[in-house]
């Protein structure tokens, strides 16, 4: 298989509907990622040998010209010196030049296809391969996010976090206990304080009583002794 045909394969692969379809998405991405890079290392390597033979044509048909140049040259001389002979020679070896000239610049024209598809094949196959990258995040940010929550119910349903849970509740129990007992403490001293209230009114009462029959006493006796 030639090495546009296999990058065409490549490139024309659709990741995601294999991806969907596959048991192991992971490891077949891998597997696609491998062969991608892999094509695209031959791709450029197979780009590279086509600009170097692209530079020898070119330089080839520079020689080439500058040959046909002298031939030109060397049959105009011998016309000038009555040599037709020599000339018609010289005109046959420029023929050939020609023909050698023609041959390699239609090999050159054909090898600037080939640089032009060749170049357009490493870009798409290096975006195929930036699609299938995002993809492969994708799945290892899924593939984590599992792991982290099968983490989470593992530990949560463990022994530790039960006996944690277990003395969380008779700490709770404790503290509500001390709870209620200051609350009954303060409502306790709450009456006492009234009860103790009452009573100081009770006795002012009687004092003051005391108090307004001394006056109204006091009050006879200067009446009496007036």
């Amino acid at each position: 298989m030639s090495i546009f045909n296999r990058v065409n394969d490549v490139i024309q692969s659709n990741i995601v509907a294999m991806l969907d379809k596959a048991q192991d998405p992971e490891k077949l991405l891998n597997l696609m990622l491998t062969e991608m890079q892999d094509a695209l290392n031959e791709c450029r390597s197979t780009a590279a040998s086509l600009l170097c033979e692209e530079k020898i044509l070119k330089r080839q048909i520079e020689n080439k010209n500058t040959e046909l140049n002298n031939w030109q040259t060397k049959a105009e001389l011998a016309i000038e010196k009555g040599r037709d002979d020599l000339a018609k020679s010289a005109l046959i070896e420029k023929q050939r030049v020609i023909d050698v000239i023609a041959s390699k610049q239609a090999a050159l024209e054909a090898l600037k296809e080939s640089i032009i598809k060749i170049t357009a094949d490493c870009e798409r196959l290096q975006q195929k391969m930036a699609q299938a990258k995002t993809k492969q995040t994708q799945l290892i940010k899924r593939h984590d996010v599992a792991i982290a929550r099968e983490k989470i119910s593992t530990t949560l349903q463990s022994e530790k976090i039960a006996n944690a849970l277990s003395r969380f509740e008779q700490v709770e129990q404790r503290v509500e206990s001390i709870e209620a007992q200051v609350e009954a403490y303060e409502l306790t001293d709450t009456a006492s304080t009234t009860a103790t209230q009452i009573e100081a009114l009770a006795k002012n009462e009687k004092i003051d009583a005391e108090l307004a029959q001394l006056k109204a006493s006091l009050k006879n006796d200067l009446k009496h002794t007036a």
